[in-house]
């Protein structure tokens, strides 16, 4: 049904000329330019999703929650950022409210730097790590991020990975930054262990599928 303000918007067989086309009409209804959105970001929305949780059925069922939640809050979207950041946030977001009601520790305030560490050569705990950038293939790299702790993980995905700053991820987490930095370290130190046994990294019921 036309509308006065929109005449001929729910045309279906109107093309969509792009994604800044398929918001519009999105927020107005059009489920062929919701249908497009999904089409475009449901594999990144995927990764992020597994990334976060290391669990295949879980993180089909966080992108359906992630496009569910889209639907309705669409029209908040006022064109600040790009669209993709924008629903990337509200993906993490919506992850760690999923595990925040599983009672999930995501990050233990114990897991601090460790005292006894202070003689040791200082490290730029915020710099990228050149060891796990490049020089090791993505598949490998992906199972050995999924085989972190759960507050490894975080970190690493939403630092190294998704590009948030530490006071960000601070925010989301609930902790202090000095506590996502040390998290991250030990992530970084985790990970260059487990590429260095790469028997343990075959995959076995970890299958990093796409959803289709």
């Amino acid at each position: 049904m036309q509308t006065e303000q929109n005449p001929g918007l729910f045309k279906r067989n109107a093309p969509i000329a792009g994604e800044a086309d398929a918001i519009e009409r999105a927020k107005n209804g059009d489920p062929d330019a919701f249908a497009r959105l999904y089409a475009l970001h449901k594999r990144r929305v995927y990764t992020l999703c597994l990334r976060m949780l290391s669990n295949v059925s879980e993180a089909e069922d966080m992108t359906q929650e992630a496009f569910l939640h889209l639907f309705r809050k669409l029209h908040s979207f006022r064109g600040e950022s790009a669209f993709s950041t924008w629903l990337h946030r509200l993906t993490v977001n919506l992850v760690l409210m999923h595990l925040r009601k599983k009672d999930l520790q995501l990050v233990s305030l114990e897991e601090t730097i460790n005292p006894s560490e202070e003689d040791a050569p200082k490290r730029d705990f915020g710099s990228r790590d050149a060891q796990l950038s490049g020089s090791v293939d993505r598949v490998t790299l992906e199972r050995a991020v999924a085989m972190l702790p759960p507050g490894y993980r975080m970190v690493f995905v939403l630092h190294d990975v998704e590009g948030f700053e530490h006071n960000e991820i601070a925010t989301m987490l609930e902790c202090s930054t000095g506590n996502s930095k040390s998290q991250l370290h030990k992530a970084r130190l985790r990970l260059r262990e487990l590429l260095r046994e790469p028997q343990n990294l075959q995959p076995e019921n970890r299958k990093m599928e796409t959803p289709r």
